[in-house]
């Protein structure tokens, strides 16, 4: 028994090692063939490595020739073009001493040829020095004295003739200058034709029917009076049948008075905030209106490049008048005129039209300093940068400034053709509006005065006052001042009511 297990026991280390030393070997020879393997793919690896650099090798190699190639292409197109540069330098360098060469040529030849004029002007001198001698010596006479009395006789010859001749020349130039400047006038007048309006003070304001004044007076009279507060017109309702006249001097308080009305009566709603509302929307329609009558009459006059505020001003002309002769009607008959005129007389015709269009914008500003209309039309022109010859045109239609420009006086002759003719003006309205404008600004100067209204023809002087600012009873000392500022500065006829209003608003609202 013991026996059988140390065989087992033998067998199995002995089965051991045999399977130890296999397996040994085995792992040996796998490891040789990895190893084998590796160095193999490693191989692979370098070789692939070894043409990749050397394939970079040669792109770099390639760029690098091909960058040098083009350099020295460049150096080579430079190193031509100066080679060129510097042939033609040469041939402009031989051709200047060339030129060189034949100008000392010249000069030199000019030298002596100078020399011999001196020479040759040296031998007449002294003959001439001789000839004189004898003369002086035949004749009895010093040089001086006979060439004094030569000048006085042939002075006094021509004298006379010069005289003869520009005396039959002023009277040739007096017949045709007469002439032409009746022709030229009287075909400028034949090819102008204008309407002959005068311009009114009041605006008659038709309705339906009588129901309506009611509605527009309102209760206690509130409704007009916040209309004539908001609009500075005098609003006239009476007996005349379906009709109501607005009274004011102003064409744009009249009018916008009107459209506000009209608006009123077709919407129904005739309160105070809705006459307020309506007064201020119809405000700004006047003013987009008249920017586009502006517009509108530069166009049709063919005048371009205004400023915008000139196009302001002469849509503004629509509302205004000159003598009773609306303004902007005025205007665009001179500039018409003008531009004919300066046709005929072979002038700029554009220059001229802008110029009539405008020599009246002095009358237009609403602040207006204490300047003559064409003065202040000139500084407005300046102020806008139109053309010196514009605005002395304008500034010297009235021989206010000195004319510099032959349009000048063709603004000034047009101007007298399109004011004189029959029937265009009256010079009452412009004294009127004159005085108007007087009172208003008389009582605008008073501090806590925010707005003044001259109504009934100037027989009522309405005031508005901040009430922050005058209490009741300096509203009561205000009126007094004023009545006693006018009578004192102010000639009128009749008597003027001053009619200070203060108002107190309490406003809130509900949320």
């Amino acid at each position: 028994m013991l026996t059988e297990i140390i065989i087992a026991v033998s067998a199995l280390i002995v089965s051991g090692l045999v399977t130890y030393f296999l397996w040994n070997s085995l792992l040996t020879k796998k490891k040789k063939a990895i190893i084998r393997e590796a160095e193999v793919e490693a191989e692979v690896i370098r070789k692939e490595k070894i043409l990749q650099a050397k394939e970079k090798f040669l792109q770099l190699k390639a760029d690098h020739e091909k960058l040098f190639n083009e350099k020295n292409n460049k150096l080579s197109q430079l190193e031509n073009k100066l080679k060129q540069r510097e042939s033609t330098f040469s041939q402009k360098l031989e051709e200047t001493q060339r030129k060189q060469r034949e100008v000392d040529s010249i000069r030199e030849n000019l030298t002596n040829q100078l020399l011999l004029v001196d020479k040759r002007t040296e031998e007449l001198e002294k003959l001439h020095r001789s000839q004189i001698e004898k003369l002086e010596t035949i004749s009895g006479l010093s040089a001086e004295e006979a060439k004094l009395q030569l000048t006085e006789s042939l002075k006094a010859e021509a004298k006379t003739d010069a005289m003869s001749y520009i005396n039959e020349i002023v009277d040739e130039a007096k017949l045709t200058a007469q002439k032409e400047a009746k022709r030229v006038v009287v075909n400028t007048i034949q090819r102008v034709a204008t309407e002959s309006a005068i311009e009114n003070s009041v605006t008659v304001f038709h309705i339906d029917s009588d129901e309506i004044k009611g509605r527009i007076i309102g209760r206690e009279g509130r409704n007009i009076r916040a209309l004539e507060a908001a609009t500075g017109v005098e609003i006239i309702v009476d007996d005349t049948p379906e009709a109501i006249i607005l009274s004011a001097f102003d064409p744009v308080r009249r009018e916008i008075a009107r459209l506000a009305l009209h608006q009123l009566v077709i919407d129904g709603r005739i309160h105070p905030a809705r006459i307020e509302e309506v007064v201020s929307k119809t405000q700004k329609q006047i003013e987009e209106e008249i920017v586009e009558i502006g517009k509108r009459t530069s166009i049709d006059l063919g005048i371009h490049g205004l400023h915008p505020e000139i196009i302001r001003l002469i849509g503004k002309m629509k509302y205004r008048s000159s003598y009773g002769q609306n303004l902007l009607q005025h205007s665009r008959e001179v500039a018409n005129l003008c531009a004919i005129m300066a046709t005929e007389l072979g002038l700029n015709a554009k220059i001229a039209k802008r110029a009539g269009l405008l020599h009246d914008i002095g009358k237009v500003p609403d602040d207006q300093p204490e300047l003559p209309h064409a003065i202040l039309g000139m500084k407005l022109a300046e102020k806008y940068k139109e053309k010196p010859e514009i605005c002395n045109a304008i500034g010297a239609h009235h021989d206010e400034a000195e004319m510099t420009t032959l349009i000048a006086p063709i603004v000034q002759v047009c101007d007298a053709i399109s004011g004189a003719r029959p029937g265009a003006r009256r010079e009452v309205v412009e004294s009127y509006i004159k005085r108007l404008k007087e009172m208003e600004d008389l009582a605008l100067s008073y501090p806590g005065v925010s707005k003044t209204f001259a109504i009934q023809a100037g027989r009522e002087l309405r005031v508005v006052v901040g009430s922050e600012k005058i209490s009741d009873e300096e509203a009561a000392s205000l009126s007094y001042d004023i009545a006693k500022k006018i009578q004192d500065d102010m000639t009128y006829p009749g008597q003027v009511k001053i009619t200070v209003i203060r108002e107190t608003r309490a406003i809130s609202y509900a949320k």
